[in-house]
């Protein structure tokens, strides 16, 4: 069995892992402006993409995703160094990273909606069921050209995928959670998609 240090280890090493705001360093660095100040002042790769910078918004994407994997991954590879159990220690870091990118110490606790982490989390706890949430992202932004609605979409049957297909309770109990706290994430965009309000992704070159 585990201990409880550790366990409350990964979960803050997770955490502050998490809480590093690559939208916002990025687009000060490149000299785009302050990001909470910009379009919906969310620090994701979605708002960056608002400031015109595709590169910028990609390589936020990837750091966003990348933090929550290197956190499960990195608390696995220490559980077993340590003998304990890499089943329990990746989840709960990864589940800390997400807190992190939701709640980042460093911006006063006003962060993202965790969807690129929440990928990057569940490509390393199990890549079958990462790879489903983002072929059904896929598949529901190209049908109803609505990143929001992609995304509640895929968090939301995550944890069918990891529960029922894959067999995976533990796995599915932290998809449960990720897409708990996004879902409270992107209740606006929620009131937007019932009002008919919120954007569309735009495919071609004009949106």
């Amino acid at each position: 069995m585990m201990n409880i240090p550790f366990l409350l280890l990964c979960l803050l090493g997770g955490y502050l892992l998490g809480s590093i705001p690559f939208g916002v360093i990025l687009t000060r660095l490149a000299g785009a402006g302050d990001l909470r100040q910009i379009g919906s002042g969310n620090i994701g790769a979605t708002n960056v993409l608002r400031t015109g910078r595709k590169g910028l918004a990609l390589a936020t994407l990837l750091l966003d995703g990348g933090k929550g994997a290197v956190a499960v991954l990195g608390a696995v590879i220490l559980a077993g160094g340590l003998s304990n159990d890499p089943i329990i220690a990746g989840p709960i870091a990864g589940f800390g990273a997400f807190l992190g990118h939701l709640y980042p110490v460093w911006l006063k606790f006003r962060g993202g909606k965790g969807v690129a982490t929440s990928l990057g989390i569940l490509l390393a706890v199990q890549p079958l069921l990462g790879l489903m949430a983002c072929g059904t992202w896929l598949i529901v932004a190209m049908v109803f050209r609505y990143s929001s609605l992609a995304a509640l979409a895929a968090l939301a049957l995550a944890p069918v995928y990891a529960g029922l297909l894959l067999q995976q309770p533990i796995v599915a109990f932290l998809a449960s959670g990720l897409a708990i706290l996004s879902w409270w994430r992107h209740r606006e965009n929620l009131q937007r998609l019932l009002n008919g309000t919120e954007n569309k992704i735009s495919f071609g070159k004009k949106s």
